[in-house]
């Protein structure tokens, strides 16, 4: 029998991955949702290899009216990450809302919604576990994605919250840092703050394996590598697997926050990187019959040379 997920955000740095793995799995009919155009009645239905592609919109919760029937589980993917308080609220509160509403009336077995760990504040976060705080979100988007998990949650879905999520595609988490690194003009040496990572292409197995695991987990989970990063580490990483000019340099952590004194932006970044945000969870893998895959320095040599060709434009 043939299982069938819906995947919102299909085309996005990490649904796209959850595409991958399903496509690589037996057995599955895939069904993916897009929103940016509206596709002609005859693009409706599958490509011939079980590949079907919907329209529906977040922010126009008519378009969602049996974008899940004959579903199994629901990978919900997208959210609305940037500025805009009301285009925030819109897509990830009120729309996922609006979609879990939708899963429901068509008997969708299981929902599985990637999160964030930025839901729960700045920190700082030693081996923190699911239930053991409550979150405390800084921006809207947090505030939202927060609000959407509820929505999950309440009609017995999976939450998946990762902290820094790198790879190819990644415009975000690194590319972040290398800026930071630009500010400096050095590694800072010395900061030993601990820090959740994890690869998007375990990411994306991992949302798929929540879907499909004969365990049925519920509630929210942390999902990273189970080894984090210090931020020296993490950072003198980066200097070197991208042949960055800073990789020889080195500077202590005052005269960090000094040559960041005027850049209030990367200040705050910098001051972020210097306390734990270490999220544990021992039960992940087994859940969702995922093994975490190879630490950072080796996933992320991995994907250095897109990194590179990326940020050379």
């Amino acid at each position: 029998m043939t299982t069938r997920i819906l995947i919102t955000g299909a085309t996005g740095f990490v649904g796209s991955r959850v595409v991958a793995a399903a496509r690589a799995t037996p057995g599955l009919g895939l069904r993916t949702m897009i929103h940016r155009t509206e596709p002609a009645e005859s693009a409706q239905g599958t490509d011939g290899s079980g590949f079907e592609k919907v329209y529906g919109d977040l922010a126009d919760p008519g378009t969602l009216r049996g974008s899940c029937e004959g579903v199994d589980a629901v990978i919900h993917c997208a959210s609305h990450i940037g500025s805009g308080e009301q285009a925030a609220r819109t897509v990830n509160d009120h729309g996922t809302r609006a979609l879990v509403d939708e899963a429901v009336r068509s008997g969708v077995g299981r929902i599985v919604q990637l999160s964030t760990a930025s839901v729960y504040g700045r920190g700082p976060f030693n081996a923190l576990r699911p239930g053991t705080a409550e979150p405390a979100p800084a921006s809207v988007t947090s505030l939202t994605r927060a609000a959407a998990e509820q929505h999950v949650l309440a009609a017995g879905g999976t939450v998946l919250r990762p902290h820094l999520v790198h790879g190819e595609g990644d415009r975000w988490a690194i590319p972040g840092l290398v800026s930071l690194l630009r500010y400096l003009s050095a590694g800072p040496a010395g900061c030993e703050a601990r820090h959740s990572m994890i690869d998007v292409d375990t990411l994306g197995r991992a949302l798929l394996g929540a879907a499909l695991s004969p365990k049925r987990p519920t509630g929210v989970y942390h999902v990273n590598h189970p080894d984090p990063v210090s931020c020296s580490d993490l950072l003198s990483t980066v200097l070197s697997e991208l042949s960055l000019p800073w990789a020889g340099t080195e500077i202590g952590m005052d005269e960090a926050r000094a040559r960041l004194a005027s850049v209030p932006y990367a200040k705050h970044h910098f001051e972020m990187l210097t306390v734990d945000h270490w999220f544990a969870d021992d039960r992940v893998w087994a859940d969702f019959d995922c093994p975490p895959g190879p630490d950072f320095r080796t996933s992320f040599a991995e994907h250095a040379p897109w990194y590179r060709k990326f940020l050379s434009r």
